[in-house]
């Protein structure tokens, strides 16, 4: 994953365009005769950043930096996951777009986003390309030709983001009294996300960035991953959604609780690894958001043997005590420092878990680093 030094991970990471292109760069000259290379790929406009992903596997995915335009990115040349490519100087990379008529909105964005990324402060930069995206969104709606059926009758229609790990998605939610639509403003990955309201299993109200605006809807009862993340603009639009959602689950499925999860876990219906997804959900935790990343318990504290004994009483960690309690030494310095620490005292000044923990380990989990070229 490549992360420009000075990069943050935020909320504010958009592709504002997901469209068709040729790409062609000059690759050498041969007296008045010019050589240039092509290729076809589709073209992503991100708030901090331009992606060509050509169709070729094994040509290489180019990133430029908006504020940077010297400074080219090669990323995955040969279809191999290895570091990226950095070159730097000048180099003139020409984007042919399939729809012309989108190319004076793809100039005009791209405008704006350079004049944001030269603004002093990282607030600022911020909030413009978020007054960008408000425009845009302003300026449009859902459109209701995407419905599966002509009967439909739409309840609420509402302003939202399609969130997943390092970015979100801006666009218009509309519910009906069969589907969940939303419509992405880039129309990337589909031009619709369409949920049937008959096959959704769970729904759980999100903090998204510490505030009630999540939504996070699963139409699976064991799964970790949802099927949609939505984050709203404002607390009254996701209450709503979630309400009519959930009204209309009282009539077809039961309603779970922790007890009830407990209860299903004892008797032996459902694994160990699907108990504690469904508590971690239970406490707000999804896989999309990587502040409240779901978490396991650690239960083992013999590492040494070449068999775990799980008779053995002293293969298990004291769950009696937090994890920093367990090694007294240090427990102890926790302690001596507490006694000296003026007020407000605390015990540990780091946490658990935190988007840099999650992403160090989940980076050397998935060869899919598709995520990381929107940086």
């Amino acid at each position: 994953m490549q992360i420009r030094p000075g990069s943050y991970i935020s909320s504010s990471l958009f592709i504002y365009f997901f469209i068709t292109a040729l790409s062609y760069s000059k690759k050498w000259s041969l007296g008045r005769t010019s050589v240039y290379l092509y290729n076809q790929g589709s073209l992503k406009i991100c708030s901090k950043s331009v992606i060509f992903e050509p169709d070729e596997v094994n040509k290489p995915i180019l990133k430029v930096n908006i504020m940077l335009r010297s400074s080219v990115y090669l990323i995955k040349e040969g279809d191999v996951v290895a570091p990226y490519k950095y070159e730097r100087g000048e180099r003139n990379v020409i984007f042919q777009l399939d729809m012309p008529l989108k190319t004076e909105d793809v100039v005009q964005t791209l405008l704006q986003l350079h004049r944001a990324s030269c603004l002093d402060k990282l607030g600022d930069q911020t909030a413009m390309i978020a007054a960008n995206l408000q425009s845009r969104l302003a300026r449009t709606s859902f459109d209701k030709n995407s419905f599966q059926s002509v009967t439909e009758r739409p309840h609420m229609e509402c302003e939202a983001e399609m969130v997943s790990p390092l970015v979100t998605n801006p666009g218009h939610v509309c519910i009906t009294d069969h589907n969940l639509y939303f419509q992405p403003l880039n129309s990337y990955p589909d031009s619709v996300v369409q949920i049937g309201l008959h096959s959704v299993r769970r729904i759980y109200k999100r903090r998204h960035g510490l505030r009630p605006l999540g939504l996070e809807v699963f139409c699976t009862e064991n799964d970790l991953c949802s099927d949609i993340y939505l984050k709203f603009y404002n607390t009254k639009d996701r209450d709503e959604l979630y309400y009519y959602i959930a009204t209309f689950l009282e009539n077809h499925i039961t309603e779970h609780t922790a007890e009830s999860y407990m209860l299903q876990w004892q008797r032996g219906h459902i694994s160990n690894y699907q108990y504690l997804l469904h508590l971690n959900n239970l406490a707000d935790r999804s896989v999309n958001d990587l502040s409240q990343y779901p978490v396991f318990p650690w239960v083992i504290s013999d590492y040494s043997s070449p068999q775990l004994d799980l008779l053995n009483p002293a293969s298990f960690r004291d769950l009696s005590k937090p994890v920093g309690a367990l090694n007294t030494e240090r427990l102890e310095r926790l302690l001596e420092r507490y006694r000296d620490m003026p007020e407000p005292r605390f015990m540990y000044g780091s946490h658990y878990s935190s988007p840099g923990y999650v992403l160090f380990y989940l980076v050397r989990v998935g060869s899919d680093i598709s995520v990381g070229c929107l940086w």
